[in-house]
């Protein structure tokens, strides 16, 4: 099953995670340096419903920003 949402169409994002050490200026150190940068993703919140879909009810995958905003007619 992919992570995309069946109704906005919202997919996961890339990114990275930055590994830092060394004391903030702020609290007194030298400043941080950059240690290692790693790719991520970011994966949308999705959740499984039962929705209807052309009238009839379907288990489809909705990103819960859909879910609040009442973009889906949930099956009964």
């Amino acid at each position: 099953m992919s992570k995309i949402c069946a109704i906005c169409g919202k997919g996961p994002a890339a990114g990275r995670t930055i590994k830092r050490r060394g004391l903030a200026k702020k609290k007194g150190g030298v400043g941080q340096k950059i240690t290692g940068v790693n790719p991520r993703r970011f994966l949308p919140n999705l959740q499984t419903v039962r929705a209807i879909v052309d009238g009839t009810p379907m288990r489809i995958r909705v990103c819960v920003k859909c879910l609040k905003a009442g973009k889906v007619t949930k099956a009964v």
